[in-house]
């Protein structure tokens, strides 16, 4: 794109990165998965910050979904046959985060196709964050007020003790 741009006076780009709102937010349970998002969200932030050091022809944006019905938690489905292992037995943690990832997914109510719009309409503002549900970024704050504070990171069941009770009673269980 750069080569483009530096040819073409009128030459416009647009990068879109596809992070999650794991990548803002740090659920339990979730911590490999948590970890490449803010990975993604860091280098995209990155990535525009040294876009317009450089150019005002080429820009960058990141896409934050929540819970999107797309069948990512059915994504075993496209591992290669010589992947795949019969054999392999998830752990306690992994099945409980797997059946609320499942469960949390499937309920999304936005759609993939609506997500697609959200981000040409983000490209269109030159809007850099990008969000499925921006309801969700209650929750970006606290942990962002957890941080400035400081204090230990909040609680993510405060709001539903009776499922942070039944998740812990779950892990903590003893075969």
């Amino acid at each position: 794109m750069l080569a483009a741009a530096a040819k073409d006076p009128g030459y416009e780009g647009h990068i879109t990165n596809t992070a999650s709102m794991a990548g803002l937010l740090n659920a339990p349970n979730m911590g490999v998965y948590n970890a490449t998002k803010s990975a993604v969200v860091a280098m995209s932030e990155t990535l525009y910050q040294d876009l317009k050091l450089v150019t005002d022809q080429i820009s960058a944006s990141l896409l934050c979904p929540f819970f999107v019905p797309t069948g990512i938690t059915k994504s075993d489905r496209n591992r290669p046959a010589e992947m795949f292992d019969a054999d392999r037995k998830l752990t306690r943690s992994q099945l409980i985060g797997q059946a609320m990832s499942d469960k949390a997914v499937s309920s999304g109510k936005v759609s993939a196709a609506e997500v697609a719009q959200f981000v040409f309409d983000a490209i269109a503002e030159r809007r850099f964050y990008v969000y499925s549900h921006p309801k969700s970024l209650g929750s970006v704050q606290v942990r962002l007020e957890d941080i400035m504070t400081p204090r230990n990171p909040t609680d993510p069941f405060a709001h539903k003790p009776e499922l942070g009770d039944r998740l812990r009673a779950q892990l903590r269980a003893v075969d």
